[in-house]
């Protein structure tokens, strides 16, 4: 299948990999050239941990780089496609605006998926001329590791194109759930009201940050707390969603902790930017509390 990946970073340059890796041709596409031959060398590394451990042959690793080209011409990168994933920023107008150009763009019968964590699907079918066509694939982050995919239907969703997304899904190594779209589906209707309260729990002073992921870890079996992995998704990520989560739902609960707020306005966003609950140095695998933080 001819595949086309809109968004080069992280969660764009893991779902090339997986359909490259499952014997798809793919276009990544990005506005940035900088940003693929980024991504690009992303997927190589990681390819090179499953040579290095064992789960892949130099073949295979040299064969899933093969499939994959990279376009900088949105129209040019789907006139093709069979399928698009688009897993650009979390923002709705953004998304919005790449759907109607999807539309206008892609092969009359091509799939328009989305890799969107809370916006609702059938906001983003609106747009289009074919909502029978759009489909949410929720892919979890890391892509090559994570084996959830969350398809969610939007209100006019054909059972055609879920069956084939939900094949599609787990030809590639996935398990696909399916679920309906309201906002936040299931990941995050459930996740992101659980690190919201960690953020609270925090602001409030209850416990510090290294205390509060410890208790979600050694109490809960998670095997990340919920600060450490409000990081790992990035702050401004959690703060888009509980935004729509609050909007969509129209339920208090479901409001960002003031504290949130405060650090994506800081420009602290978690790993990606070197600091957020914790301080990131590069090539350390130390997890050591923010300053702003410590006791």
């Amino acid at each position: 299948m001819k595949i086309s990946v809109i968004g080069a970073g992280q969660m764009g340059n893991g779902i090339a990999h997986v359909f490259a890796q499952s014997g798809h041709h793919v276009t990544l596409i990005d506005v940035a050239q900088t940003s693929l031959d980024k991504a690009l060398a992303t997927i190589a590394k990681n390819l090179d941990r499953q040579v290095a451990k064992g789960t892949l042959t130099e073949e295979a690793k040299s064969a899933a780089l093969a499939n994959i080209t990279t376009a900088t011409d949105l129209a040019g990168g789907v006139k093709d496609a069979e399928l698009v994933v688009e897993a650009a920023t979390e923002n709705v107008d953004l998304k919005l605006k790449i759907f109607r150009d999807l539309d206008a763009s892609a092969p009359a019968n091509c799939i328009l998926a989305t890799n969107t964590s809370s916006i609702s699907i059938t906001r983003i079918a609106a747009v289009t001329k074919r909502p029978a066509q759009v489909i949410g694939m929720h892919f979890m982050n890391p892509v090559p590791v994570m084996k959830l995919v969350e398809v969610i239907r939007g209100y006019d969703t054909s059972d055609a194109v879920t069956s084939t997304v939900v094949e599609l899904s787990t030809a590639i190594g996935k398990i696909p759930v399916t679920v309906n779209d309201y906002a936040g589906f299931v990941a995050n209707r459930i996740l992101m009201p659980m690190i919201n309260e960690a953020v609270e729990t925090l602001f409030q002073g209850v416990g510090g940050v290294a205390e509060i992921d410890s208790i979600m870890k050694l109490g809960m079996a998670h095997p990340m707390g919920p600060l450490q992995l409000a990081d790992f998704i990035g702050l401004d990520t959690c703060l888009s969603i509980l935004r729509v989560l609050h909007e969509g739902l129209g339920n208090p609960k479901y409001a960002p902790c003031p504290l949130l707020v405060q650090m994506v306005t800081a420009g602290k966003l978690g790993v990606k930017s070197g600091e957020g609950f914790y301080q990131y140095t590069a090539g350390s695998k130390d997890l050591v509390v923010a300053p702003a933080f410590r006791k």
